[in-house]
């Protein structure tokens, strides 16, 4: 009882840090260019991770978790940074947020996949009309004000979806900062190279906010978010310590208005809370 409380507290901070990680990367992107962003985030983490690695003394990963390794960093350091980023471009913060509503729900999928479950009729009915309340939403301005925004998001969920289910079989092997680690030094030799090539020439245009955001993404949303956040689905397991992903789309809507005094309208709260109450629903019945 213990141990699964202590999960369900870290899986709690890991999900406040992440609430964050959207509106600093909006910021970000006004004055860094989102490739750059993408890199030096990474880096900046990775680095800090293969520290921690080798002050710890670390054992390095078997072989045979270098494959689930590189699918962990293929969603959550480099495909989801790297969408949202692109997708910031074109949509509010705010607009993004909603789709995050689907992450638990994507998550879910590539565990099932990834274990053999085989869930029944009504998880694939809550799964189907919770994607009904995003996309519904999408077709009442979004799609038409930003096909662009919208389909990197989309995109942008599938991959973090992947990279959290197989983040959190992994970690209950190699330990929660362990596999964030592991992942993010595996990305290095992609990310750093990146990060110099698109280094602007000067940083004169580049104000305080945007600084603040890469470094907030760099170290909490890349890092410290998952130490928390992969401990607590070892701790206290995938399916139920995930559903507290569901509380991430209201954070994060709060701080979009709070914090980037952007607008959050009535049809983006009920779509969001659709879609919570779905994926809910899905994940009730996932096993």
């Amino acid at each position: 009882m213990k141990k699964t409380t202590s999960g369900w507290i870290n899986g709690f901070i890991g999900v406040v840090i992440f609430a964050g990680s959207l509106p600093a990367t909006r910021v970000a992107v006004a004055d860094l260019d989102p490739i750059f962003l993408t890199g030096a985030r990474a880096t900046i983490a990775g680095l800090l991770g293969l520290a921690l690695l080798l002050l710890l003394r670390q054992a390095r990963p078997k072989m045979t978790d270098v494959q689930a390794l590189a699918i962990t960093a293929l969603g959550v350091v480099v495909g989801f940074p790297l969408l949202t980023a692109l997708a910031l471009q074109y949509i509010t913060s705010a607009h993004s947020i909603v789709f995050v509503g689907l992450l638990p729900l994507c998550t879910a999928i590539f565990a099932v996949l990834r274990s053999g479950e085989r869930p029944g009729p009504v998880f694939w009915l809550f799964s189907t009309v919770g994607a009904a309340f995003v996309v519904g939403y999408a077709a009442m301005g979004g799609i038409q004000a930003s096909p662009e925004g919208d389909l990197l998001m989309l995109g942008a969920v599938v991959v973090c979806g992947l990279g959290y289910a197989e983040g959190g079989r992994l970690s209950r092997r190699l330990g929660g900062w362990q596999v964030i680690s592991w992942a993010l030094v595996l990305s290095l030799p992609l990310m750093l190279p990146i990060t110099l090539l698109t280094m602007p020439a000067s940083f004169e245009h580049v104000g305080g906010p945007a600084w603040i955001g890469l470094a907030y993404v760099a170290l909490f949303s890349m890092l410290i978010g998952f130490v928390f956040w992969y401990h607590g689905l070892a701790q206290g397991g995938i399916a139920a310590v995930g559903q507290l992903q569901l509380l991430q789309p209201f954070m994060g809507l709060g701080l979009a208005a709070l914090l980037l005094h952007e607008q959050v309208s009535w049809t983006m709260l009920v779509a969001t809370l659709g879609a919570v109450v779905c994926v809910a629903g899905a994940k009730r019945y996932a096993r």
